[in-house]
């Protein structure tokens, strides 16, 4: 048994108190948070999120907040997607960059305002690099981390169970935009989004004082709906394609081998700083990319680091997250492959630790 050593330097968050009596049993670190990994076993977890309704503690997803009059102008230099459309209500996944188009982040960033944003962050000190450019380019514009943590309410059940706690018009939320909502006399920015392919919603309970009310509060108003706590679960973000910051990606890699080229509007995102190197990515074309691989056989063990995929002698990329899904009943994958060999039903070996497996590279991801 591995345990985590507490201190200060690692925190806790507002919703601990009610994750740890719901019996958590793994964490992992990220944004030097606690984040919860699973609870009764990541398969009993995988099923009961596409069945029923859970409360994910992801406290740990911190929020950059950007206040002032450049603050809109500090938003578009971070990423190549092209905000300029985009209205207070809404959230965009975006890819963050930096001057060299390499990925730093990919958070959603939620528009308070014109001048008010809010960047919900994968792992990784974000922070320090927007302070840096808005520092640096002489912005007049605030910079910090409020005290604001997710809550995120993800499964079929999700509707039923957000309506008795804020009401009805949470049905009527698209799919990412949120509405400010009110719980115990506080107004809170609840947005239809959620690291799961099941559907939900993610509160950004501003105020740590709130994070327990709301907890139990949910948790009561659902027991008929066998509301559980959970957690983001390995298994189903893999079958559903959704990319891990750190794992499946770094800042060696450019949104378009992410497979996030889409959200790259290079031609018109014109104050972003890694836009000249993005510009020549987006001409040439990446050499690699994410694809979703199966690897045969029984199931495979945790990928704790890259698994090396070869075409014969030579390799041609590598496994970066993996899963034994038993929706599908085969070991479902992430992998960044060559543009030789990335091609719809390519067959590769996946280079385990101590064996060799048959692997295929599929375009589309199981979900």
């Amino acid at each position: 048994m591995t345990l985590i050593s507490s201190s200060r330097r690692l925190r806790r968050t507002p919703f601990s108190e009610g994750v740890e009596a719901a019996g958590v049993k793994a964490f992992t670190v990220y944004n030097h948070m606690l984040l919860p990994t699973m609870f009764r076993s990541i398969e009993e977890d995988y099923w009961h999120l596409k069945e029923a309704v859970q409360v994910w503690d992801v406290a740990c997803e911190r929020q950059v907040e950007l206040r002032g009059p450049d603050a809109g102008r500090l938003m578009q230099m971070l990423t190549p997607r092209d905000l300029r459309s985009m209205l207070p209500g809404q959230c965009y996944y975006v890819p963050i960059v930096d001057e060299t188009g390499g990925m730093l982040n990919d958070p959603v960033a939620v528009k308070l305002a014109e001048d008010r944003w809010w960047i919900s962050i994968a792992d990784s000190d974000l922070l320090y690099w927007v302070k840096g450019l808005a520092y640096g380019f002489r912005l007049d514009v605030l910079v910090d981390e409020p005290d604001v943590s997710p809550l995120a309410v993800q499964g079929p059940r999700a509707d039923d169970l957000m309506a008795r706690v804020f009401g009805d018009q949470v049905r009527d939320i698209r799919f990412f935009r949120f509405r400010m909502l009110e719980f115990q006399g506080r107004s809170l920015a609840v947005a239809r989004s959620g690291y799961s392919r099941q559907g939900g919603f993610e509160i950004y309970v501003e105020g740590s004082d709130l994070g327990m009310p709301l907890w139990n509060a949910l948790m009561e108003a659902g027991r008929d709906l066998d509301v559980h706590a959970g957690c983001p679960n390995l298994i189903e973000r893999i079958e559903g394609g959704l990319l891990s910051y750190g794992n499946d990606m770094t800042d060696n890699n450019t949104p378009h081998e992410c497979g996030l080229g889409k959200f790259c509007n290079t031609q018109t995102a014109i104050g972003c700083v890694g836009r000249d190197a993005l510009l020549r990515v987006a001409q040439e074309g990446p050499i690699r990319q994410i694809r979703a691989i199966e690897i045969m056989g029984d199931r495979v063990p945790v990928c704790d680091r890259p698994w090396p995929l070869m075409a014969g002698d030579t390799q041609v990329g590598q496994v970066t997250s993996a899963a034994w899904s038993p929706d599908f009943g085969t070991n479902v994958a992430i992998g960044m492959v060559r543009m030789t060999h990335w091609d719809e039903a390519t067959d590769l070996d996946v280079v385990l630790p101590g064996e060799v497996r048959a692997a295929q590279v599929w375009e589309t991801f199981w979900v």
